[in-house]
């Protein structure tokens, strides 16, 4: 009876804290772009998250669009007329991350589809990562402390 009420309650722990984890965030998106406007795109971001972001701009006569990043601080980043883009960086500040995408042809929509992952870190690795260690670590001391509490013959 003992041994199936802790099965239990060990797979309900494990169930609970797997639940929670945050893993890997990515996002898929397909956006419009009207000639000659811009399209901003904010993502929330905590420090030491990992970003990936990854585009391609889809047009008939010329596959540009004027690709930014802002800051929370307003510093912004201008990578110029792009059109297929991939950019790694990690978060040096909590808060709102903006793309700006600008279709300077006066002409012509552009398609532009985006891909972006975000991968928290916790103590300089990834999150599921350390959770994974933390739930080991709780799983060998549940055991330790039910062998030691356990009847002996």
């Amino acid at each position: 009876m003992m041994k199936k009420k802790f099965a239990i309650n060990f797979l309900i722990g494990f169930m609970l804290i797997t639940f929670f984890a945050a893993p890997l965030s990515a996002t898929t998106l397909s956006i419009n772009m009207p000639a000659g406007e811009q399209v901003d795109q904010i993502i929330d971001l905590k420090v030491n998250d990992h970003v990936k972001i990854q585009f391609n701009v889809l047009g008939t006569d010329n596959s540009y669009i004027s690709f930014s990043l802002v800051y929370p601080n307003s510093t912004e980043v201008n990578f110029g007329d792009v059109g297929l883009f991939s950019y790694n960086f990690i978060s040096d500040m909590k808060g709102e991350y903006k793309m700006c995408f600008v279709n300077n042809d006066l002409t012509e929509n552009k398609l532009v589809t985006l891909n972006y992952q975000i991968e928290p870190y916790m103590f300089g690795m990834p999150q599921t990562q350390f959770l994974i260690i933390v739930i080991a670590v709780i799983c060998v001391m549940m055991v330790a402390f039910y062998s030691l509490l356990s009847p002996h013959p």
